[in-house]
């Protein structure tokens, strides 16, 4: 039997991945919500931080960029790095390029993948040898289903990878929670809850920044939490770019140019230097169009790192981290608005409490009706449970992330990642939609070379 390959994920990187497979003649299913991430994970009104030339999901043929879908749709075309890309448009432009190029999507879930061992059914197929992947992989779908697949593309984006600094554990010991205490930014698509409540935004990135500026329309007193001296900044207009340097989809720099458009020696970097980059490079920064919206709007604090938190009831404190000094013990229980204060009013009947050590090296309290960690995901095989034991013992990692070969293949032949978790062995630019240029047709090359 001529087994399917499985991409797993319906966001831009799955979508274009199974727009270049099924170009080559490769049977391909798709499973997953399309767009599901930025649907249900983004808070409405937001704007996108990427020019339109970074936000085109990549197709194997003409006429399916963002532009394309803005002529098809009759909606005002967005070409210019000036012009503002709206959360809605692009997922409209997401369901657009699944319709015209993966229209036999499956909306179901993946519940788990396993090796295909030679004496498995696994979908009515023959006996494979199990040698170089031969024998393909196991897929249940929620459905019940049970299928064999050739190979295995995960592209599940940022689904079950959201990060919760452990100083923030003290507060949300059950994990984040958009009804508790803590919750983390990817959990709200309504700010507007928040109208009338003090809340603490923890970050410095646009993901902070923006959810800031748009729980502070929304009518929420909102102080950000960002750890050094001048972390909180926005970038230069396009109209402010350096003029001698060359153009990418982030700027006008070499560094982005080669990140950008030559990812191929990354995964030779020593892996040390390939984790900071990734970190590092296109790091926290709000977006030019940002700044107005939320200077002045915004209070900010700047501190030297969180020491712990915890959750108030009234007066008493249970579980915040120790506060050192009398000056730390006093506290700014009505630091949201200056003035000792604060609404008194909390989700759930407490109030989550920040030990924060300033820059002095005093520690001090902050209260809020609800904390929002804006900090980002972290990549970790562990955390995608629908992969087997067996396969994520055998793969090879780097601090939790797969180690990908040419083609983005992973140490397990058959098993390949795009996205963000392929970021670490391709560079930052994965993390952007435009990574799709570089990362779907290798893939689908590599992948129809060794199991096509």
């Amino acid at each position: 039997m001529n087994h399917p390959v499985a991409v797993i994920g319906a966001g831009p990187f799955g979508l274009s991945t199974a727009a270049h497979l099924q170009a080559r003649g490769i049977p391909v299913r798709v499973f997953g919500e399309p767009m599901v991430s930025w649907r249900d994970h983004m808070p409405a009104g937001m704007l996108l931080k990427s020019t339109p030339a970074a936000s085109s999901i990549d197709a194997p043929q003409p006429g399916h960029t963002l532009v394309d879908y803005c002529d098809a749709a009759g909606v005002p075309r967005l070409v210019r790095d000036e012009d503002i890309i709206p959360v809605e448009t692009f997922i409209a432009y997401g369901e657009w390029f699944q319709q015209q190029l993966v229209s036999e999507l499956e909306r179901v879930r993946v519940v788990s993948v396993d090796r295909r061992h030679k004496d498995t059914g696994g979908g009515g197929g023959g006996a494979n040898s199990r040698g170089s992947g031969g024998g393909g992989f196991e897929l249940k779908l929620d459905s019940g289903e049970l299928f064999t697949a050739r190979a295995v593309v995960v592209a599940t984006g940022l689904s079950g990878l959201a990060h919760l600094p452990p100083e923030l554990v003290g507060a949300a010991p059950d994990g984040p929670s958009p009804t508790g205490p803590v919750s983390h930014s990817s959990q709200h698509h309504d700010l507007s809850r928040f109208a009338g409540r003090d809340l603490i935004v923890v970050g410095a990135g646009q993901s902070a920044l923006e959810t800031a500026a748009l729980a502070a329309e929304a009518g929420a007193r909102v102080r950000v939490v960002s750890r050094g001296t001048g972390r909180v900044a926005f970038g230069a207009p396009p109209w402010q770019q350096p003029r001698l340097r060359p153009q990418s989809p982030f700027g006008n720099a070499w560094s982005l140019w080669a990140l950008s458009y030559y990812p191929h020696p990354y995964r030779y970097l020593p892996a040390q230097a390939r984790h900071y980059l990734v970190r590092r490079v296109l790091g926290p920064l709000g977006a030019w169009w940002l700044r107005e919206r939320f200077e002045g709007k915004v209070q900010v604090s700047e501190v030297a790192g969180i020491v712990g938190a915890g959750v108030a009831d009234g007066a008493e404190v249970a579980g915040a981290a120790e506060v050192g000094g009398a000056e730390g013990a006093r506290g700014a229980k009505g630091a949201l608005r200056g003035d000792g204060s604060g609404s008194g009013v909390a989700f759930g009947g407490v109030r989550p409490v920040l030990t924060v050590r300033e820059l002095d090296g005093r520690t001090r309290e902050l209260f809020a009706d609800h904390v929002i960690a804006a900090t980002g995901y972290r990549v970790d095989i562990a955390a995608m449970d629908f992969l087997g034991h067996e396969l994520r013992t055998e793969l090879a990692v780097s601090r939790g992330t797969p180690r990908l070969g040419a083609g983005y293949v992973s140490s397990v032949p058959g098993l390949y990642f795009t996205g963000l978790p392929s970021a670490a062995s391709y560079g930052p630019v994965m993390r952007f939609v435009c990574g799709t240029e570089f990362a779907s047709p290798r893939l689908a090359g590599h992948l129809a070379a060794a199991h096509g």
